[in-house]
């Protein structure tokens, strides 16, 4: 199952961008009906380029390495600006809790398909089934943090760091550009910055939560750097010049 994890890993990544350079492809429309879309994880990707415009041949279509650091961005700041409205919601018990979710689980099956169209229904719901697995613990933290009930946290928090240390070996073993070592302490650095931010709302410590959210904006920029950077140097033909 680790080695499945690890081929879907980059799978994810690519199958996005794949997705949105396929002939009559475009960006799923994925605008909630209340809520403000945080950025697009999918538009920002460019139509690629001929590589040889002259060709009589169908050109090879390549990706601009720039944009696709820029999807990649947009990609995690979505996640974690769906992860801070769930955490809002949820932590006030508001009635907009549950479509929240629904909006923040319904990315993961967007991704889910987009793997589908490359790789197989099968691989795409192992995907999907991955991601939730991802958001439903944290949303699990979240519900035991607030009823207080202590060996439920820290079941959770046990479950989640251990997602996290999945997470790392299957992406380091999928691209030798991602040093495992590097992967975890990002990956634990996200977590711990998101327990943070949860704590601090449930506290009622919102300028605190507020703040925290900052800084994880900025780290997940940082984290999604290395992971494109990663792929642009493990697929280079991919890529334009």
């Amino acid at each position: 199952m680790r080695n499945h994890r690890r081929f879907l890993g980059v799978g994810v990544v690519l199958a996005l961008v794949l997705a949105a350079c396929a002939p009559g492809a475009g960006p799923a429309d994925t605008t909630p009906t209340s809520t403000p879309e945080p950025a697009s994880t999918t538009s920002a990707l460019a139509e690629p380029t001929p590589t040889d415009a002259t060709t009589t041949t169908s050109p090879q279509l390549t990706i601009d390495p720039v944009v696709f650091h820029q999807a990649m961005r947009d990609l995690w700041v979505d996640h974690v600006a769906w992860t801070r409205l769930f955490i809002v919601s949820a932590v006030a018990d508001l009635p907009d809790t549950e479509v929240t979710a629904e909006r923040l689980l319904r990315n993961q099956a967007d991704i889910g398909d987009a793997v589908a169209g490359f790789y197989g229904e099968e691989a795409g719901e192992a995907l999907t089934a991955l991601l939730r697995d991802h958001i439903l613990i944290a949303a699990d933290l979240i519900t035991a943090a607030k009823t207080g009930d202590q060996e439920a946290v820290t079941e959770a928090s046990d479950a989640w760091y251990a997602n996290a240390d999945d997470i790392s070996a299957f992406l380091a073993g999928a691209n030798p550009a991602w040093p495992e070592e590097t992967l975890r302490e990002m990956m634990h650095g996200h977590l711990d910055q998101t327990l943070n931010e949860a704590t601090a709302q449930l506290s009622g410590d919102y300028a605190a939560s507020v703040a925290e959210y900052d800084h994880i904006v900025t780290h997940i920029m940082e984290m999604a750097g290395t992971l494109s950077a990663g792929i642009i140097t493990q697929f280079p033909e991919q890529f334009s010049t």
